[in-house]
């Protein structure tokens, strides 16, 4: 009898156990969302479900870095609004294809990575934010005074061209097809870099650096690896959102790009796939609605924010994850 106790007490302390089906009930949630998004523009304006697309992407690259790096960037702008302006540039005044544009915004924003990566990743916790924050106001006044970037003005008028030479992207559904293809393949090269060898060294580094470094890992260079992927991916989000609106302003390298990254990561969850897409939703989502509002955005989207903060610890999908029906479904929290 003592012994029976003990053991059911023993079951209901331990994990929670997991569902038969799991698996599979994961796999329908993620085609239903797939699904979702491949018929919202019979049900949503397909600009501002583009736009929530490119955010979800680059609020998932910073999460690449944040999540499961450990590494708070405040830069991340700079990548962002970087990509955009090289993008634009190289459709714009180029002629390159929307493809080859997207590819020279993606390096650009590596460039930066790799740069700013080498000079922040000397100091670590507050001082590397800080660190990223500076380099990137650097860049923010560089677009203001290079000519290329037409300083408040902008790049206007930037032809989306076509995909290969090919497909039009000038009708909205084709480039909204494009846009949903680009970031299912980002966050798929998120998914496959987290989950490799490169990603579990980077999440033991983020539990314990001074082991990882102990077991004769170069913890600087996969750091920078890191840095550099994330910048990269925050580019390719960048350069597609220019491509969607046509423009590239200074609004993209400005710190508060920086901060709404970081916003919608932690309002989704930190060191989850989806959770990020969610968070940039929740934003994207107050931002468009409340634009014609008396009632100022950001003061809304702070509350929200605060909100989640002391309510939901670890963002709306880390916490989904944690409960008890995450666990059956065989979701896990890294943080």
């Amino acid at each position: 009898m003592a012994h029976g106790a003990a053991h059911s007490a023993g079951a209901e302390e331990g994990t929670v156990q997991l569902h038969p089906k799991a698996p599979t009930i994961r796999l329908v949630i993620v085609g239903l969302m797939i699904l979702g998004l491949i018929f919202a523009p019979w049900f949503a304006y397909p600009i501002f479900v583009m736009k929530l697309m490119c955010f979800a992407l680059f609020a998932s690259a910073f999460n690449l870095l944040l999540g499961y790096t450990g590494l708070l960037s405040f830069g991340h702008a700079a990548f962002f609004g970087g990509a955009a302006y090289f993008t634009a540039h190289a459709a714009k005044v180029w002629g390159f294809t929307p493809e080859l544009a997207l590819l020279i915004g993606m390096t650009g924003a590596a460039l930066i990575g790799l740069v700013i990566g080498l000079i922040a990743l000397r100091r670590t916790g507050i001082y590397f934010t800080m660190i990223t924050l500076a380099l990137s106001q650097m860049f923010f006044f560089f677009c203001l005074q290079s000519p290329f970037t037409h300083g408040e003005d902008g790049i206007q008028s930037v032809p989306r061209g076509h995909l290969f030479g090919v497909i039009d992207l000038g009708p909205t559904m084709n480039m909204y097809y494009f846009v949903f293809a680009v970031v299912m393949l980002g966050l798929l090269v998120i998914w496959r870099f987290v989950n490799s060898p490169f990603g579990m060294i980077l999440k033991s580094i983020r539990e314990n650096e001074n082991r990882a470094i102990s077991l004769g890992y170069s913890v600087v260079s996969y750091k920078l690896g890191a840095f550099v992927m994330s910048a990269a991916l925050a580019g390719l989000a960048g350069g597609l959102k220019s491509l969607v609106f046509q423009s590239a302003t200074l609004t993209d390298v400005s710190w508060q790009m920086s901060g709404e990254v970081v916003l919608m990561t932690l309002l989704g969850g930190i060191a989850t796939l989806t959770g990020p897409f969610f968070g940039a939703g929740i934003v994207v989502t107050l931002q468009n609605y409340l634009a014609t509002s008396s009632f100022p955005v950001t003061i809304l989207t702070g509350l929200v924010f605060m909100v989640c903060v002391l309510i939901f610890r670890r963002g709306l999908i880390g916490e989904f994850y944690a409960s008890k029906l995450g666990q059956k479904l065989g979701y896990r929290t890294e943080t």
